[in-house]
């Protein structure tokens, strides 16, 4: 399960900008996960919880926005959102395509106190 290693990740990089900022605690931590990822949502907001105890995160707000594949056609130069998993312009049928989101994991908010 990489979740863990990405939530420890996601916890030290969320307790270094709380230090950085001068504050005591985080109350909310919004990711967006991109649905090509490899990141499962409900294993990462388990390891969250489970890692989350005795750091600045304790009572910290965790929520995961899903982010769809957004595609960008070379051919037309539209941009679209795939539903499915297939990789052509839903506008001109090219495969001749450039994915320009969803295949990341990215710390979006923080709140501090």
């Amino acid at each position: 399960m990489h979740e863990y290693s990405i939530v420890q990740n996601l916890l030290d990089q969320c307790e270094e900008n709380a230090v950085a900022n001068g504050a005591k605690k985080v109350t909310k931590v919004v990711v967006k996960i991109g649905v090509m990822s490899g990141v499962e949502s409900q294993l990462l907001r388990t390891a969250f919880d489970t890692f989350k105890e005795e750091t600045m995160c304790e009572e910290a707000e965790f929520i995961i926005n899903i982010q769809p594949v957004i595609i960008c056609c070379n051919e037309c130069n539209r941009e679209s959102v795939l539903d499915k998993n297939e990789f052509c312009c839903p506008h001109c049928s090219s495969t001749s395509v450039t994915v320009i989101d969803g295949e990341d994991m990215y710390l979006m908010q923080l709140e501090l106190e």
